[in-house]
């Protein structure tokens, strides 16, 4: 780790006008379990590589960023015996592969390798997981004693119990004594991070050759998976990120792309109970678990308990090899819990290793070899030198592997149980145990530091029809929670919850669950948290309950009597009325795909005062395949428009998350940067320039600022590299103002509707956030902060008396936009609405203001 869409198309139910009656497309998804009588619900201080922006330019080609919303599912059935064989496909040798120069296993040579350590016995299977970004195999290993069909029937039978009936499980004497403990081994996430995908491939040959009685016990009583490189792409190319420019590390709780689908996947079906997550470079190792703040949804006294006694054991077999600094360069390994104050933390649930405990790990680590590779040193030193530090950080990912298989093996009895107990505490609706030296006996320096919980609500509401802001927002929600393995529900009547009355096909997940963790880090407000520590590690707030666009409420108490039935995936929202002009509002991104989708059919939409589109009604069936595509809704109106909407070609200088959101919404997306423009680029081919990063315009040549500005291209900017490109190029009066450049999380806005804001949510997210004082004549705030401390949830303290918090940036603009003394129009975001492809409910700010033009 060092340094610090969901695209699931919905059948629609749409009605069109055609034979002069209104006609259903009928949805071809299932959206709820088979029939059953439905009953009433509750019945049933190393300073981390890359730091903590997301700055990578967006570099993943569209064929790429397609290919991350298709889903990939391993080959073989569930109930396929082991060893199961699998004939991998070898891949074309590529001498250019970074691997190579370090002396470690090329992506080409992994699947021939494979190959082999299956024939060498009974205890090897390889799957196929999934694809990358750009198409390579993702390879999972399992390493166990065979079992029969039945055998392996039996195993996930005990599997399913311990999650769905743990209370039941806990009493199982067969169960704990015949179940195969999942440990689960994700190696080379960061792609160049390399190491433990060769110390996993030994590993492997180690555990199929070995004879001896102790390697014969551990696999007769558990079962070893291991991601052999979960970033392919970046291994190849020797980069941090994946093919699409994203960071697989700081992606799981929004699962945006493949390879961490993958993973996701992995977690729900093999309910790993103890994790390993492979990285560099920290030197001494590093080895977690981590320091405050912790994540408050966790059950942590039974995940420090194992995670802490694990990472010694790891320590003395990492320290045990014998490298030193004198001789080596190698400093002892460290625990961040124990030896540091704050700057590692688990907070946010977007790393491996932060992910895995909402699927049952109560040990899971991230560790950083100590030898230095990647970047500079891999340009910079001697390849023999480049060799030596490999070989060291593979034996050093080795031993932490070797170290956790041990103390599997010797507590596999309590980590059963341990991971059985969490499961109950959520269906029990149970409070936490806090932390303390009771609670957690053996480990050193708990404070009330360390002690972070919640209160679960009773239940989240996800409401139907008026009280519902957004219905396609709300299915998206719906979708994601499902395929995190969050149980939810639909009302079949109108039922009352926490004093409110909602209507019949509302979605409930009721917080007596065994993943209600996950359920609540997603739906959850969060916390502010600025007052815990001087500075976190990456993101502090994300509340999807927030920033996904649906309406969510909670009920924090009340008897929770609701008939309703298990839904496996949200029901359609797509609708076409049938008669009549049509207005499509586009207040989320799949609204924007759609009629991006019909402008470049040269409908002609035109758009409201508020910013929604208007369709004419001659347009039906193009709205009704728009409709069914991408779950939108299509209601009948007499609105006019004040203006035409046309197809808008973005010319984007944005990172990674950005550029796929925007071909999210449907923009088509050319990249540039201050290179791309000086070295001559043809305007005729963009209607609008997205400015957030890579592109200064003091460093343009004379030719290519007069280019830009001869392009009349409608200008859009956000943060402090938008805000300055416009000061610059003499566009709109706004000063910008930054606040603590660390400062992040979801914050309370006002909204002064009109074209950019008309219709957005009451919040959205910021990093780094700024604000805008001395609007000129004509900049209008389309948007400002809330009054008094507009902060919600995250971590964003001032950066001295009064100045760079959020009290200073309150009440002040955060989207202002005007036109140019020459005419063009330009908006300006102080916040962050596309920040990682994760704020879908405020997407649509930025795709309208490149729409108003």
């Amino acid at each position: 780790m060092a340094t610090s869409h969901l695209g699931i198309s919905r059948p629609a139910l749409v009605a069109t006008a055609a034979l002069t009656v209104a006609m259903l497309i009928a949805p071809t998804q299932a959206t709820a379990a088979p029939p059953a009588k439905p009953g009433p619900s509750g019945g049933a201080n190393p300073v981390r590589e890359g730091g903590t922006t997301d700055s990578a330019l967006g570099k993943g080609s569209p064929a790429a960023a397609a290919n991350a919303l298709r889903h990939h599912s391993p080959a073989s059935g569930k109930d396929a015996s082991y060893p199961r064989r699998t004939s991998l496909s070898t891949p074309p040798v590529n001498a250019a592969d970074k691997s190579i120069k370090l002396g470690l296993a090329p992506y080409h040579s992994i699947a021939p390798r494979l190959n082999a350590l299956q024939r060498l016995g009974d205890r090897v299977s390889v799957e196929v997981a999934g694809k990358s970004a750009s198409g390579r195999d993702l390879y999972l290993v399992t390493v166990t004693a065979p079992e029969s069909r039945g055998q392996v029937r039996e195993q996930e039978r005990m599997r399913e119990r311990i999650e769905n009936s743990p209370a039941s499980a806990a009493r199982d004497k067969h169960l704990k004594s015949s179940y195969k403990t999942p440990v689960f081994i994700n190696n080379n996430i960061h792609g160049n991070e390399w190491e433990g995908t060769d110390a996993a491939l030994k590993l492997i040959e180690e555990l199929a050759k070995a004879k001896d009685a102790k390697t014969a016990g551990l696999l007769a009583k558990n079962r070893i998976y291991l991601n052999v490189t979960a970033n392919p792409d970046g291994r190849v190319a020797g980069t941090r990120a994946n093919a699409n420019g994203f960071d697989l590390n700081r992606d799981f709780i929004t699962a945006t792309q493949p390879e961490t689908r993958a993973i996701r996947q992995l977690a729900i079906d093999k309910q790993p109970a103890v994790m390993l997550d492979l990285h560099g470079y920290v030197n001494g190792t590093l080895i977690e678990p981590t320091t405050p703040p912790h994540g408050e949804n966790y059950e942590y006294d039974l995940f420090l308990k194992n995670s802490y006694a694990n990472a010694l054991g790891m320590e003395k077999a990492v320290n045990g090899l014998g490298y030193t600094a004198e001789k080596d360069g190698v400093l002892p390994a460290e625990i961040p819990f124990r030896d540091q104050k704050e700057g590692w933390d688990d907070w946010p649930p977007i790393f491996t290793p932060q992910y895995m405990p909402f699927q049952g790990a109560v040990a899971s680590h991230t560790i950083e070899f100590p030898m230095r590779v990647n970047n500079q040193s891999y340009e910079t030193l001697p390849v023999e030198e480049l060799r030596r530090r490999s070989a060291i950080n593979t034996d050093i990912a080795g031993a932490a592997m070797r170290a956790t298989l041990d103390y599997t093996q010797a507590n596999r009895s309590s980590v059963i149980a341990d991971q059985i107990e969490t499961f109950r505490r959520g269906a029990a609706g149970e409070a936490q145990r806090p932390i303390s030296p009771e609670t957690v006996p053996g480990v050193p320096g708990i404070g009330p530091e360390d002690v972070y919980t919640t209160t679960f609500p009773r239940a989240y509401v996800i409401p139907a029809g008026r009280e519902q802001r957004s219905a396609v927002a709300a299915g998206r929600l719906v979708d994601h929670l499902l395929a995190n393995d969050v149980k939810v529900e639909r009302a079949v009547l109108p039922f009352k919850l926490g004093g409110r009355v909602h209507p019949a096909g509302s979605y409930v997940v009721d917080m007596r669950q065994p993943k209600r963790g996950i359920a609540n880090v997603m739906l959850a407000d969060g916390r502010d948290i600025s007052a815990d520590v001087s500075a976190m590690y990456d993101i502090s707030g994300w509340s999807l309950g927030l920033l996904w666009g649906a309406t969510v409420d909670k009920a924090a108490s009340g008897d929770l009597r609701v008939w309703s039935r298990p839904v496996t995936a949200a029901s359609g929202t797509g609708y076409v009325a049938p008669y009549g002009d049509l207005r499509l509002r586009l207040d989320d991104p799949k609204e924007l795909a759609a009629v991006n989708a019909l402008l470049a059919q040269k409908v002609a939409v035109r758009r409201t005062a508020d910013g929604a589109a208007i369709v004419p009604g001659s347009a039906r069936k193009a709205a009704a395949i728009q409709a069914n595509r991408f779950g939108v809704a299509f209601t009948a109106t007499k609105e006019r428009g004040i203006a035409p909407l046309k197809r808008t070609r973005v010319a984007a200088a944005v990172t990674a998350g950005e550029q796929f959101a925007l071909r999210e919404m449907g923009f088509d997306v050319v990249p540039v940067s201050t290179a791309v423009l000086n070295a001559g680029f043809d305007w005729s081919g963009a209607d609008a320039l997205f400015v957030s990063t890579g592109l200064n315009h003091a460093a343009l040549t004379p030719a290519a600022r007069d280019a830009f500005r001869a392009s009349g291209v409608a200008v859009v900017g956000l943060g402090a590299n938008g805000a300055a490109f416009n000061q610059a190029a003499g566009l709109i009066t706004a000063t910008a103002v930054r606040g603590n450049g660390d400062a992040n999380g979801v914050v309370r806005v006002a909204n002064a509707g009109g074209p950019i804001t008309g219709g957005a949510p009451a919040h959205t997210f910021v990093y780094s956030p700024l604000w805008f004082t001395d609007l000129g004549a004509g900049v209008r705030a389309d948007q400002s902060y809330g009054t008094g401390n507009p902060l919600v949830s995250g971590h964003w303290r001032a950066t001295g008396p009064g100045v760079g918090g959020p009290t200073e940036a309150a009440g002040k603009p955060s989207i202002v936009s005007g036109t140019s003394a020459t005419g063009v129009p330009v908006t300006l975001f102080g916040t962050e609405p596309l920040f990682r492809d994760h704020p879908k409910g405020v997407f649509a700010q930025v795709g309208r203001a490149l729409l108003n033009r």
